[in-house]
């Protein structure tokens, strides 16, 4: 399919020398020459479209990251963790870029010799044409401390994507500068913390226009506790204390004010690890859900900005089926039953959790009669996200699964909705990569190439990151909404999208981070199926403002401004 923008306004490359990886990049996550883009001079040909429904195009893509623990050997929780990746804008041409989280070696969680080369984080430009390039040392954005996870968004209303960095250790806030450079801007911004952060999500808690940032932190990490288990070789989360999570307030001014305990949220016994934030109960600020490990998972309710109460018990969402506390990982939303309900799904270790929405503040926890708790019982989920993949209009289950405690891979899976509340486990028809056993951990979801269906990118641990490319989802129709804040802040998070098409109406909801330690698409996406006119576009901002759109033609990147 062709890229196509319209902007609905309611007012109106080089070639490369490749050298020996053990030579260039001992130690290091990701290739550190600036400007390469692999597969430009024909060294790795991109995969005809059509082959399989995923395809490998990682390596002619020019993605050469490497994921890197620090560590020869997984020795300890921390090293369990990271690390994640976002998809992002970040020169505002129209076309979706890669951040990527590292590990590095590190003083206190690290054994073994300090590599010769720091690895770090790495930001590459899509070229537009199927490549990358990496553009991390022009960008300024390569952070090498222990990162975990990356979430994006615009703190400052200027139009362009901030990097927010969750590291072990101080956190870092990358402000963009609208050039193609980014500005280190934590210690002015005052949310470096000094934790063990893991997620973290932009919201606009009290919906004045600017996005206030909660932090997932996770335990306090102490390398002289020696307990263990023979079959794990280290201590689990249990053995530790937990941290407090941290929610800070967007002053206006390019810093922030901690107002955790003030807002009713300081928990210190939480082990949090994904954290997401939507509005599930309808009443127009967005609440926040915690997925702790080993533990009861929060449900923060936000009481119309004025404060959080922890609601999880009530709602149905701190334990799984079974009433027990699983080691949580992210969460994903979406309204897979199609009936105008935000559901989530939760990963974990165990049978991951699917919460159906009752409506009235209650969920239900359905993975066993949907079909997904046994099919994923054996494996163990990290990222995962909601995807229509092949725009039928039903959202299906993309899990990206890795051992726990061991550097031992799993396949990832893939559930499609069969349209009447159940998922098939369809990973098999998907191509070779379902069939590799990796060390998964983060992963976002967008679509990358513009073609009007859902891409995916996997950091897998101490492990080669992956991208697949769909190439089955444009077969039917489709629709993305780019949503511009004016009263709202500018990424409209928060924002509720109806999409109707005949009797068939989609909803959807702009959020500002979740699934695990990552951040997907900004755009939200809409599988269309057969349907060849768009009847009605319905915009709820999180101003209050309602706006819609009539006769919307699919097959098309829309969008759409709030209206003043």
């Amino acid at each position: 399919m062709p890229f196509r923008k319209i902007i609905f306004n309611s007012c109106s490359i080089y070639t490369i020398i490749l050298f020996s990886l053990t030579a260039l990049f001992l130690g290091s996550g990701c290739a550190e020459k600036e400007g390469s883009a692999t597969g430009e001079s024909g060294t790795a040909a991109m995969p005809a479209e059509g082959t399989h429904n995923f395809v490998d195009v990682t390596k002619p893509s020019g993605i050469d990251f490497v994921h890197k623990m620090g560590d020869e050997h997984l020795s300890n929780v921390i090293e369990s963790v990271g690390g994640g990746c976002a998809f992002l804008d970040f020169n505002q041409n129209g076309l979706l870029d890669l951040y990527i989280a590292n590990g590095s070696f590190h003083d206190v969680i690290s054994s073994g010799n300090r590599p010769r080369v720091q690895s770090r984080n790495a930001l590459y430009e899509n070229l537009g044409n199927g490549r990358f390039r990496n553009v991390t040392e022009r960008a300024r954005v390569g952070d090498t401390g222990y990162s975990m996870g990356v979430t994006i968004g615009d703190f400052n209303n200027n139009g362009y994507p901030d990097i927010y960095v969750s590291n072990y250790g101080p956190n870092v806030l990358y402000r963009n500068n609208g050039d193609g450079t980014f500005t280190d801007i934590t210690s002015r911004a005052g949310v470096a913390g000094n934790e063990s952060s893991a997620g973290a999500v932009w919201l606009d808690y009290n919906n004045n226009g600017l996005l206030d940032l909660y932090v997932a932190n996770y335990v306090e990490f102490n390398p002289e506790l020696n307990l263990s288990y023979a079959p794990d070789g280290y201590p689990g989360p249990l053995n530790f204390k937990g941290q407090a999570d941290v929610l800070y307030r967007n002053n206006g001014d390019g810093t922030f004010t901690d107002v955790t305990a003030e807002m009713g949220l300081y928990n210190p016994a939480g082990r949090a690890m994904g954290v997401g934030s939507l509005d599930l109960d309808g009443d127009g600020y967005p609440d926040i859900f915690v997925a702790n490990d080993a533990m009861a998972n929060y449900f923060y309710r936000n009481e119309e900005g004025n404060g959080f109460r922890d609601v999880a018990v009530r709602a149905g969402l701190a334990f799984n089926r079974g009433g027990e506390a699983t080691a949580s990982m992210g969460v994903s939303f979406a309204d897979f039953t199609g009936d105008g309900l935000m559901d989530l799904f939760v990963s974990d270790d165990s049978y991951n959790s699917l919460y159906e929405n009752q409506g009235g503040g209650l969920f239900r926890d359905v993975s066993f009669p949907s079909g997904i708790a046994i099919a994923s019982g054996q494996h163990v989920g990290w990222a995962a996200a909601f995807i229509d993949f092949n725009n039928n209009t039903h959202k299906d289950i993309y899990i990206v699964n890795g051992e726990l405690k061991h550097l031992h891979g799993q396949e990832d899976q893939l559930f499609e909705n069969d349209g009447n509340r159940g998922f098939r486990d369809v990973s098999a028809d998907q191509g070779p990569y379902f069939s590799e056993a990796m060390v998964g951990r983060g992963g976002c979801f967008g679509d990358f190439d513009n073609d009007g269906d859902i891409d995916v990118f996997i950091v897998n641990l101490n492990q080669e990151a992956v991208l697949l490319r769909n190439d089955i989802g444009n077969r039917n129709n489709w629709l993305l909404v780019n949503l511009v804040g004016t009263q709202s802040n500018r990424d409209g998070i928060g924002a509720t999208v109806r999409v109707t098409t005949g009797d068939l109406t989609q909803t959807d909801q702009k959020t500002g981070g979740g699934q695990y330690l990552s951040k997907n698409d900004p755009r939200l996406h809409f599988g269309l199926g057969d349907y060849d006119i768009i009847d009605r576009i319905e915009i709820s901002w999180p101003s209050g403002t309602v706006q819609s759109l009539e006769n919307v033609s699919v097959n098309q990147i829309l969008t759409i401004e709030e209206q003043q």
